[in-house]
């Protein structure tokens, strides 16, 4: 399924693009895809995957690594052509604005890894996802998380005007909405769904950039990270990132 990748005032091949003052992602980010995937392997279902969202694919390398069939949805058309080199041949992608999709079959599994900040109508849209699971399904939300020590220290530095602020960077790349926990909770409930669990993947100190930076220069090393990953566990309000596995309601998605 086919559309355009700019729809109306968004250009999602533009939004994926590094700008002067933020890279779209950093090395530390697909770290964290790897310790996302371990903190959610005992909540993985067997079976099929869709993701949601797959900027150049790392993510999605780590899916077909884990599930026989992954479908993935993206708007841009430059991000799919990157992401389908990491994919293996279990993975169809299809380009196409969430709001435009629909699903030939339900899934298992349902990723949305640091998706749903770039979201217009994340409430609506979290209600949708949560129909296309299949029984006993889950569907596993990430966001960056707005308190975040690093975004905390930012704040205070004066290069962020408040905790969930949404930076003009950060605009750039889609963003729409910086998530708390509590923020993340409302609306899953507001979608209908049932959250199962929620927690942090790894203790955030540093901004991206720095945490590179510090891994290149050997200050930091993997199991710096590995460490700052059990923290994390310990306390989710100062991870890098924030996530709930969710459930359709008993009473049925709307």
């Amino acid at each position: 399924m086919n559309t355009s990748t700019s729809v109306g005032a968004r250009d999602y091949d533009q939004e994926a693009r590094d700008h002067a003052q933020r890279r779209y992602s950093y090395g530390f980010d697909e770290q964290m895809h790897h310790y996302m995937m371990r903190a959610w392997q005992d909540e993985l279902r067997d079976g099929s995957a869709l993701e949601l969202g797959c900027f150049h694919g790392h993510f999605t390398g780590l899916l077909c690594e884990r599930f026989g069939c992954v479908d993935v949805v993206d708007a841009s058309a430059q991000c799919i052509e990157v992401a389908s080199r990491c994919a293996g041949p279990q993975a169809r992608f299809f380009q196409a604005r969430f709001e435009q999709f629909e699903p030939d079959a339900r899934y298992d599994n349902i990723f949305l890894v640091h998706t749903l900040e770039h979201l217009d109508d994340p409430v609506g849209q979290l209600a949708r996802f949560g129909s296309w699971l299949g029984e006993g399904g889950r569907l596993f939300v990430a966001t960056p998380n707005a308190r975040a020590p690093s975004r905390q220290i930012a704040v205070h530095m004066g290069l962020i005007e408040h905790l969930t602020a949404v930076t003009p960077a950060e605009r750039a790349h889609g963003h729409r909405t910086t998530y708390t926990l509590d923020m993340l909770h409302a609306d899953a409930r507001k979608a209908g769904l049932h959250v199962s669990r929620h927690g942090g993947v790894c203790f955030k100190p540093l901004a991206n950039f720095q945490i590179d930076a510090a891994l290149a220069a050997g200050i930091v090393s993997t199991q710096y990270l590995d460490a700052c990953f059990e923290v994390g566990r310990t306390y989710p309000e100062l991870c890098a990132s924030i996530y709930l596995v969710c459930e359709r309601d008993s009473r049925g998605c709307r």
